[in-house]
């Protein structure tokens, strides 16, 4: 069973949450996040983006820019931006997109659970991208940014947090730059918090990586790495734990994830068709955005056209819970075998277009010359993303995307 603690939250005060909250360090490029701190001083980016205020250094993975986001860590504490609660609690993290609201459990997941197995993931990580959460995660001393877990949804958890959220006034509550609604309370009552760590321990078996693969690696790793350095090590110092924000299955809705292709591997757009029909019904669907409506229906965006494409039967496999994903019948009936395309993790001719964009997005770059044509795939859902990870099994690359995005800096978990 899933083994998930309060813990003494760093947090900053109500007046800066706003200015200090900030998305993800994995979401944007050093010029983005530049941009999005310019003028905030109180930015969390300044810690977890540090390269921002190194401008004369080449290697963003430099120690010197690690060095900077020690100095800014320390220096928001000695300022007051950050303070740490005085008890360990559980903190609720809700997000509204579109006027609905989910809400999340933030605790200290244990990394023995990532170990064995009880924490679920579905994507292989890049051990670059571990080694520099890893690295940061070493100097700061402190899980910076939480993780974003799934769990089959609890009633006596979700009342918990209905009474909560109705009952209490939230500690932070702003809509950021993008529209989306960031609520967050304390949860002061040490009986409750008793109530919820016994809760995850009796019905929640398994948690599940919805989001951070790779800072739910790099957190496991520094776990290991403090065991081996402490010779008094007993199992309960914070370094067991990482920050994860758990979210009941049923609150949670993943988005499409699109691909956009540079050439159609030398053949002309008749005979790209032409091929397309030997697995799909093609149908023109004219110069409207068509957007698929159901599972193994795709959009092909191609020379101002629209193509609604149907896979036919025979080129799926609803018994293997990668054989029915649509991102694996794309792959394995149009981008391998007709696109030449067999590694998506570092082929130059594929990007991929998170489908929070739109399809707008994908139409505008093929529009422009960039790319050649556009996919566009029904999203995954969350009891298929269950049941592979359950089956032991990795998704294809590229295959979710989750949103809203989890704020940074709303709550810090230090690791000492």
């Amino acid at each position: 069973m899933a083994i998930i603690k309060p813990f003494k939250g760093l947090r900053p005060p109500q007046e800066i949450v706003e200015e200090l909250a900030c998305l993800p360090y994995d979401v944007m490029n050093s010029e983005e996040a530049a941009k999005m701190a310019e003028g905030k001083a109180k930015s969390l980016l300044r810690i977890t983006k540090a390269e921002i205020e190194c401008p004369e250094v080449d290697d963003i993975h430099s120690e010197t820019v690690y060095n900077k986001a020690v100095e800014n860590f320390n220096a928001f504490q000695e300022k007051g931006w950050l303070a740490e609660d005085a008890d360990a609690k559980y903190y609720i993290y809700a997000q509204t997109m579109n006027g609905i609201t989910q809400y999340g459990i933030v605790g200290a997941a244990a990394c023995a659970d990532y170990e064995n197995g009880i924490i679920k993931k579905h994507e292989l990580t890049r051990p670059e991208k571990e080694e520099d959460r890893m690295v940061l995660t070493r100097y700061l001393n402190a899980n910076i940014e939480p993780v974003f877990f799934a769990y089959k949804a609890v009633e006596e958890i979700d009342e918990i947090v209905n009474s909560i959220v109705k009952s209490k006034k939230a500690d932070y509550d702003f809509t950021a730059e993008d529209g989306f609604g960031h609520h967050f309370w304390t949860i002061d009552d040490k009986a409750i918090n008793d109530k919820l760590e016994q809760l995850f321990e009796e019905k929640v078996p398994f948690t599940y990586v919805a989001d951070g693969h790779h800072r739910t690696a790099a957190a496991a790793r520094i776990g290991a790495e403090k065991t081996g350095q402490n010779p008094n090590h007993t199992g309960h110092e914070e370094y067991n734990y990482f920050m994860a924000v758990h979210f009941p299955d049923n609150q949670l809705q993943i988005i499409d994830y699109n691909r956009v292709v540079t050439d159609l591997n030398g053949l002309s757009d008749l005979d790209f068709l032409a091929e397309l029909s030997k697995g799909f019904d093609v149908e023109n669907m004219g110069t409207e955005i068509f957007k698929p409506a159901a599972l193994h229906e795709f959009s092909l965006y191609l020379s101002g056209s629209w193509y609604k494409l149907t896979a036919k039967v025979g080129t799926f496999d609803d018994a293997d819970p990668i054989g029915i994903l649509d991102v694996t019948i794309l792959s394995k009936q149009v981008l391998e075998p007709i696109l030449d395309i067999k590694d998506l993790r570092t082929s130059k001719r594929i990007d991929f277009v998170g489908g929070i964009r739109g399809l707008g997005e994908l139409q505008k770059r093929v529009d422009s010359g960039e790319m050649k044509a556009a996919f566009a795939l029904y999203p995954v859902s969350m009891q298929q993303l269950i049941n592979i990870a359950d089956s032991g099994n990795i998704m294809p690359p590229k295959t979710t995307w989750f949103e809203p995005k989890l704020r940074s800096g709303l709550v810090i978990h230090k690791l000492d």
